[in-house]
């Protein structure tokens, strides 16, 4: 069974949560205002920032649910993030959601645990690799990486782009950020897709756009033999997907940020059962 959408399916909140042009348009300098910004999604600024906040609320909702789970305490003091460092986040569409699991993280990290997410909709590895200088000037102290999903979207069938490729841009990726920054990496398996959603989703099937299981499968794999530690969030997020068959619902996101805390901060294990008095 797969679960609809469990936020406002008001068209100008969905594209809130899932462009920034902000991000495009670093080049410009400092942030534009939301005056600027607003009226790219047909609203003033007011409505504007009402709306951000609103989504921002969600997620300090979703982090103090997490947080009040029993044995939460112990399991957020034992990630491996402390106060003074800066913790930058890199993906696509399904971290640069405004309801993402990393924007959900940040609220159950400490205060002084900086956080930065880079993520922009619809990057592939090849783009965030050409980004690398941007990534590099924050001076990671971690980076967790989400990407791969657009690489092996399909368009008539034919890979956006090869799996070799992809297989080169992320350990690249990987290996000169830390050359440059001595960063501590940690990846994140792109989630599974509803093909059959995707495919009767009206914007993919005009653009020939799809995805095939299969490729996602085989990303994660080559993911999970990586040296570092790595999220595997397709069950996570199996099920938990909006109309379109492809970007999490904020259900979704909430499950893949208890993907990370169960690989990063693991419940302890259940006591091991009293033995047994052996009879002389």
């Amino acid at each position: 069974m797969t679960t609809t959408t469990d936020a406002n399916a008001d068209p100008a909140e969905r594209m809130l949560r899932f462009q920034q042009p902000e991000k495009v348009l670093r080049h410009l300098g400092p942030a534009p205002a939301d005056a600027v910004l607003a009226p790219l999604f047909g609203l003033d600024a007011a409505d504007y920032r009402t709306r951000l906040d609103r989504l921002e609320a969600l997620n300090r909702e979703a982090a103090a649910a997490l947080a009040a789970l029993p044995g939460a305490a112990a399991r957020l003091a034992a990630l491996p993030f402390r106060p003074g460092e800066h913790v930058v986040a890199v993906g696509e569409s399904t971290t640069a959601d405004r309801l993402s699991w990393f924007e959900i993280l940040r609220h159950l990290l400490p205060p002084a645990v900086r956080c930065t997410n880079l993520a922009v909709s619809g990057s592939t590895t090849t783009q965030a690799l050409a980004n690398l200088p941007l990534l590099t000037a924050q001076r990671p102290d971690w980076v967790l990486c989400m990407l791969g999903a657009n690489d092996v979207q399909r368009l008539d069938g034919v890979p956006l782009i090869a799996a070799a490729e992809t297989r080169r841009a992320l350990p690249a990726l990987r290996d000169l950020t830390v050359g440059r920054t001595g960063a501590r990496w940690i990846w994140l398996t792109p989630t599974g897709v509803d093909v059959e959603r995707v495919a009767r989703y009206a914007h993919f099937r005009r653009a020939g756009l799809g995805w095939a299981g299969t490729d996602l499968d085989a990303l994660a794999e080559f993911l999970l033999a990586e040296p570092e530690v790595t999220v595997d969030t397709r069950t996570a997020g199996h099920g938990h997907v909006e109309e379109d068959g492809l970007h999490l619902t904020p259900a979704g996101q909430r499950r893949v940020v208890s993907a990370v805390l169960d690989a990063l901060a693991p419940p302890p294990a259940p006591p091991a059962p009293a033995s047994q008095a052996v009879s002389s």
